[in-house]
């Protein structure tokens, strides 16, 4: 599965009965809580990072990419805009593309 895979079938579930589909009632519950779920599973995967732990590291990682994408799916950012970004980005310096930002 690619992550545009992943994203449409988020996509897809924006309109499903939240009784239905995990990512429905998530969905259904708000911008505010698809981010703060987001939140969670990104400190969950920077325990696992710290103990050290490749397997449990692996499985919150996946948890944090799922609940990203579902984020932005919440206030209807298209993963291809993200992915847009990361291109523009592509050959910039990362201190160079992070003083730009600064201000």
């Amino acid at each position: 599965m690619t992550l545009h895979d992943l994203f449409a079938t988020i996509e897809a579930r924006k309109g499903a009965d939240p009784d239905s589909s995990w990512t429905a009632k998530l969905l259904a519950k708000g911008p505010e809580k698809c981010a703060e779920k987001f939140g969670e599973e990104a400190v969950e995967a920077i325990i696992e990072a710290i103990k050290d732990d490749k397997s449990a590291l692996t499985s919150e990682a996946a948890d944090v990419l799922y609940h990203l994408l579902v984020m932005l799916a919440s206030r209807d950012v298209a993963l291809s805009d993200v992915i847009d970004e990361l291109a523009r980005r592509q050959g910039v310096s990362g201190l160079a593309e992070k003083a730009s930002r600064s201000g």
